[in-house]
């Protein structure tokens, strides 16, 4: 088990990071990308998990030149994530670290996802009862890799972000753990690093 012993608090990152959701949330940009004329790159796009949908839109809309109403095209990326035949699983290494220091840290998830899913998945793996706190899309003004959201985290749970390490998946995410103070440490294809 990796130590973590100099550290009070562990924020993981959910999606690509706690939970293997990654590859339907980027088949689903995909379908978004089609749709509203945005060129798709799976790089790129898995690059910007951890983001927002809207501020991911505002990303897309800079890149491409275009101008689409964030509003509706993350509702039609919601739609289609949401109507697709998928059943996000835990992701084995980080899981077992969840697990392994739950009586001895605090323990907290920041996740660029909307509360309504972001509480939907994590209950469905029984890990929602154990956070001290979940900081999602809509509990920040600035998403990743601004570091609000890993910074309200540590607040929420009391400890500071010099004591909190994260678990992240994407250069983004490593941006706004680095910017709030916190160690990261990064997962790559359900690997720790």
């Amino acid at each position: 088990m990796i130590d973590l012993a100099k550290f009070d608090a562990i924020i993981f990152d959910m999606d690509g990071t706690l939970v293997d959701s990654m590859g339907s949330h980027l088949e689903a940009w995909h379908k978004v990308c089609d749709k509203f004329g945005y060129d798709f790159d799976l790089d790129y796009m898995h690059g910007l998990g951890g983001v927002p949908t809207k501020q991911t839109v505002h990303i897309l809309n800079e890149k491409f030149g275009l101008n689409h109403d964030s509003l509706v095209v993350a509702k039609y990326k919601r739609d289609v994530w949401n109507a697709m035949d998928h059943s996000p699983t835990l992701i084995a290494s980080t899981a077992a670290v969840f697990h392994h220091y739950l009586d001895s840290k605090k323990i907290a998830v920041g996740t660029g996802a909307e509360r309504s899913h972001a509480e939907e998945l994590l209950a469905k793996h029984g890990l929602l009862e154990h956070l001290g706190a979940l900081v999602t899309a809509n509990d920040v003004t600035n998403g990743k890799p601004h570091p609000e959201t890993f910074l309200t985290a540590a607040k929420l749970i009391g400890v500071p972000p010099e004591k909190c390490v994260v678990f992240e998946d994407t250069i983004i995410g490593k941006q706004a753990a680095i910017a709030a103070g916190m160690a990261c440490i990064l997962v790559e294809n359900g690997k720790i690093m």
